[in-house]
């Protein structure tokens, strides 16, 4: 199951990229992620409220907190530069370096999440890193 929500965040996340550079036109890169920033947030706590998870949240953690802070700071940080290089980019090379990410996350995975980094991972890093530079050069 977890593959096909895997595609569909693919799926929207190019959507995402599509609907931004036509809605941040004449628009504040730093306003346009606000603005989307609260629709996600309206969105993530109507899913909370739709499925009943709210009555987990004083079960969280303190390391859990701040795990889950650090990754919003990292997230902000994330679409406030997003939406400033989409403003001032193509979408067609944006994209491509903003999706460095995935070799990025796997080295960072391999590091602190000590998790196993094989032949065909480095494989994928090397082709995307290549693919990234055949496509905004």
């Amino acid at each position: 199951m977890w593959i096909i929500f895997a595609v569909l965040s693919a799926v929207f996340a190019a959507l995402t990229s599509i609907l931004a550079k036509v809605g941040i036109d004449g628009v504040d890169s730093n306003l346009a992620t606000a603005i989307r920033t609260v629709v996600v947030v309206m969105m993530a706590w109507g899913m909370v409220f739709l499925t009943h998870a709210q009555k987990g949240l004083s079960e969280i953690s303190q390391k859990s907190w701040l795990f889950l802070i650090l990754s919003g700071l990292a997230t902000g940080a994330s679409w406030l530069c997003y939406y400033k290089a989409l403003q001032m980019g193509d979408a067609s090379q944006v994209v491509p370096i903003d999706k460095l990410s995935v070799v990025i996350t796997l080295v960072l995975a391999f590091v602190f999440l000590h998790e196993e980094f094989t032949a065909r991972s480095f494989i994928g890093c090397v082709l995307i890193g290549v693919g990234t530079l055949v496509m905004v050069l």
